[in-house]
């Protein structure tokens, strides 16, 4: 089972996400956080196996949040989800440890 951590400031974006990765059998969604600083927080208390990160986000952004727990938590993978075509946040999302940018 792969532990997923769903992120993304817009409620309606998690709980969609959340709710099309629930029908599939090798995922269980561990939790939703709308932060960036709460998405670390949640990665400390749950520690999911991926975390599905919004890339821009009020307060702690994705990718200052994606440096954060890739640097603590090495066997989380950060996977970025994004509909902004923004060179710049891509390259460091993906500096700062992403694995995949969606």
């Amino acid at each position: 089972m792969i532990r997923v951590l769903v992120v993304d400031d817009q409620e309606l974006v998690r709980q969609g996400l959340s709710g099309l990765l629930a029908t599939q059998p090798d995922f269980e969604i561990v939790g939703e956080a709308a932060t960036g600083q709460d998405t670390i927080a949640q990665v400390k208390r749950l520690s999911p196996d991926i975390v599905l990160m919004d890339i821009r986000m009020p307060g702690v952004d994705g990718v200052v949040a994606t440096r954060e727990i890739c640097q603590q938590f090495e066997s989380v993978k950060v996977l970025v989800l994004t509909t902004f075509d923004d060179t710049d946040y891509v390259c460091q999302a993906m500096k700062f440890g992403a694995r995949a940018i969606c």
